[in-house]
């Protein structure tokens, strides 16, 4: 594929796709399927390309959600979310060709469809992360390790008295760091637009073929019988397993700097550990899978899939995960420095 002008339909199969692919992360079906309806509502559907469409020099951004998924105060709307781009456009010293998702999520894989259909901008088929992930380093395609990289973070998000908006441009920790405060005073979530790039870059770092891979997964899913017909769909496709479905005996999330951090327990023998996305599991003590890997929560009864912070005491769910191996992942995936971060939010061995 090269170039493809997106649908609803389209959009409706990404929100899906990307929800299971965000693996515990990466925003709620609703607000991803509210979301694809605006960038549709006043403008026709955005194109999407490959990063062959564009000469190795061209320079790309990164759009994106900031925060806690289970933030009850966000707020952001279409005006927010296309301010973010055009303020890039201005503080950008060359020309933004294309918009990127930082990962694949219910409301992140269409993360700047609204954006790229209001200023002409299309889609990138390649998101910094092929599946969601907590830190900004970690959809950053190893800019971190970039020395002299100077970070352009544009936000907007909020209303009233929470109403924020800027720009930031400081070292790609410092950037991200004041970003996530920014979120919490807004009431748990910004739009941000960050991180222009060349495409020759981009080749190297990013999931590239991510989004595509989420619309079809997606299509995949809905085109299968509700329950557990549709997990199982998707773990043959993805090259998975399931490795329980039970009852959950105890859920915690508690909300510390902007993220989305707990525990669930299966039938008193299952464990998950979350960090907005599920980073462990572990049956009677014995270590599963581990994040990067994807690990991923279902309504057993349904077939639908359940992110970290929709999880209740009594539900009866399905767990599957899915190996590094099978998914589309940025660089950061493979940067231990990146992924030691994870292990003092959720007390377990990552690295």
């Amino acid at each position: 594929m090269t170039r493809k002008v997106l649908t609803r339909n389209d959009a409706k199969n990404a929100v899906y796709g990307g929800c299971i692919l965000g693996g515990g992360g990466g925003g709620w079906i609703h607000d991803g399927l509210e979301k694809a309806e605006l960038a549709f509502l006043e403008n026709n559907g955005p194109e999407l390309i490959t990063v062959d469409e564009l000469k190795d020099d061209d320079y790309v951004a990164c759009v994106s959600l900031v925060g806690a998924p289970s933030a009850k105060e966000m707020y952001i709307n279409s005006k927010q979310l296309i301010e973010t781009v055009e303020r890039m456009q201005m503080e950008c010293n060359k020309p933004i060709k294309a918009l990127m998702t930082n990962e694949n999520g219910a409301s992140t894989t269409i993360n700047g469809w609204l954006q790229a259909a209001a200023t002409g901008l299309p889609i990138l088929d390649a998101p910094s992360n092929g599946r969601a992930h907590p830190t900004g380093s970690m959809g950053s395609m190893n800019l971190s390790e970039v020395s002299d990289y100077v970070s352009i973070q544009t936000f907007a998000g909020g209303k009233g008295a929470k109403e924020v908006k800027g720009t930031v441009i400081a070292s790609l920790d410092v950037a991200a760091s004041a970003v996530r405060s920014v979120s919490v005073q807004a009431g748990g979530m910004v739009a941000v637009c960050r991180n222009p790039v060349q495409i020759k870059y981009v080749k190297e770092h990013a999931a590239i073929g991510g989004i595509s891979q989420a619309m079809e997964l997606g299509e995949l899913f809905l085109s299968a019988p509700k329950g557990l017909k549709r997990i199982k769909q998707v773990t043959s496709h993805l090259k998975g397993r399931i490795i329980h479905s039970g009852i959950v005996t105890y859920f915690s999330l508690n909300k510390t700097g902007g993220f989305d951090i707990g525990t669930v327990h299966v039938d008193h023998d299952l464990e998950l550990t979350f960090w907005n996305e599920y980073m462990t599991v572990e049956i009677l003590g014995y270590r599963r899978s581990t994040f990067p890997d994807l690990i991923m929560t279902f309504n057993t009864n349904t077939g639908m899939p359940l992110v970290s912070a929709e999880i209740q005491d009594g539900m009866e769910i399905t767990v599957i995960t899915i190996p590094k191996k099978n998914l589309k992942l940025s660089t950061t995936m493979f940067n231990e420095k990146l992924l030691k971060v994870i292990e003092p939010y959720i007390q377990k061995k990552i690295v």
